[in-house]
């Protein structure tokens, strides 16, 4: 991996409070994404699944966590599984985990080659009354393919149908929504990252370069900065693409006097960040671009002080709503009338502001978190509020990735990246 080794004691952390919840005498199993194939011999980069990360650090295809928190041996309470590797596999593949650097890796003492999973999972069903699943649950989820862990679930559920069930993800989606210190350092350092590569591209953008060039300019200070690369499909959309939401062709030219919605942001270890700025192709906003902007900015900021524990998400977005109806009065897109006559199903704001003000950023750049449960603190939230103007050819969104505090405003992990008009300004000509 790019990224410098984690400190396992976070993973041991982790398992500690993920077993200090399963019922007694279960057992839990977690197992590696797998390496999706495209044609031919071809297949995608690998990507790990969060939650064996999130429980072991363990990076690497065909890996299994197993744990067993009342096993009647100590050494059966945590164990992993991998791909046993030879001479053969590192000249070809790379070395992959030993069963050495694995221990350094998660802290896990019992480590085993994949081949003898099956033969110790049934030795510890005989002992178990329950299995925990491990379940996609998350409120945006629409996944068509069967992963790996679909694969094991419907497998398990053949062979040992005499066994209860119970559900990993409702356990993970707390614990993972709310952050330990070490995973917050991790978020900051993918948002310094991505700060490097917007400070690297301000002076960079002029009219006539290619959406493209600058997406190119970004993974190359993001991969030089120990990244993967892009947290997710970069979004740099000028001129009226910024009104597509989910614009990802970046391939049109930046003409001069449009603007350009950046929604970009690097990984860093498989923690996430998640940018959003608007900059002007030709180095300075207009007086009407300028206005937008700022009302923009100014409902950012005033959403962000309500991100303290005890809020509840949906009640947070009607307060934006309203910040965001005033703001729109204000620059004559909306008039009282329409307001008044609103349907509150869809307020009339929603149609220059048609999606969500913020979702939870982590392992996962939407991550896990139970929304109609109180934000806590050392949750991490993205700030992202939008106009969108196809009448008048551009889009504004901002965003930063702020971090809720015991008492107080929340801490925000990208306060050193330019995001006042003046400033961008003045960085693009310098």
């Amino acid at each position: 991996m790019k990224y410098h080794q984690i400190d396992r004691n976070l993973f041991i952390k982790n398992r500690a409070k993920f077993t200090a919840q399963m019922k007694p005498n279960s057992v839990a199993v977690f197992n590696s994404n797998d390496i999706y194939p495209i044609s031919a011999d071809s297949t995608l980069p690998f990507a790990q699944h969060r939650d064996i990360f999130y429980l072991s650090g363990v990076d690497q295809e065909e890996s299994v966590l197993l744990l067993f928190p009342d096993a009647p041996y100590e050494h059966q309470r945590e164990m992993l599984f991998l791909r046993e590797t030879n001479e053969h596999i590192a000249i070809w593949e790379g070395e992959k985990l030993t069963k050495e650097h694995a221990f350094e890796v998660s802290g896990i003492k019992t480590v085993y080659w994949l081949t003898d999973f099956h033969k110790i999972l049934n030795e510890m069903m005989t002992y178990a009354d329950t299995m925990y699943i491990n379940t996609n649950e998350h409120y945006r989820a629409a996944v068509e393919t069967e992963t790996r862990e679909d694969r094991f679930v419907k497998w398990w559920k053949a062979k040992y149908p005499a066994h209860q069930v119970a559900k990993s993800n409702p356990i993970l989606q707390r614990l993972r929504s709310v952050k330990e210190t070490e995973e917050i350092a991790l978020i900051q350092h993918a948002c310094n990252i991505t700060e490097k590569g917007l400070r690297r591209l301000l002076p960079f953008v002029k009219p006539g370069v290619a959406e493209y060039e600058i997406e190119a300019e970004l993974i190359h200070e993001f991969i030089r900065n120990r990244s993967k690369g892009f947290a997710y499909t970069p979004i740099i959309a000028s001129g009226n693409n910024a009104n597509v939401l989910h614009y990802i062709e970046n391939n049109q030219i930046c003409q001069a006097g449009d603007l350009i919605l950046l929604d970009v942001a690097a990984e860093y270890a498989n923690y996430s960040s998640d940018l959003s700025r608007t900059i002007p192709v030709s180095g300075r906003y207009t007086q009407r671009q300028k206005d937008v902007y700022n009302a923009v900015l100014r409902v950012k900021n005033e959403a962000t002080k309500m991100l303290v524990p005890g809020t509840l998400w949906k009640q947070y977005h009607i307060e934006v709503g309203k910040l965001m109806t005033s703001e729109l009065l204000g620059l004559g897109l909306l008039d009282k009338a329409d307001v008044q006559n609103e349907n509150p199903d869809w307020p009339a704001y929603k149609k220059y502001f048609m999606h969500g003000t913020s979702h939870h950023l982590g392992l996962d750049t939407h991550d896990y978190g139970l929304l109609h449960e109180p934000m806590k603190a050392n949750m991490v939230f993205t700030v992202e509020p939008g106009i969108y103007l196809p009448a008048e050819g551009f889009g504004i969104r901002l965003e930063d990735n702020v971090v809720v505090q015991e008492k107080g405003e929340p801490l925000n992990l990208m306060a050193n990246i330019p995001i006042e008009a003046d400033e961008i300004e003045n960085l693009m000509n310098a």
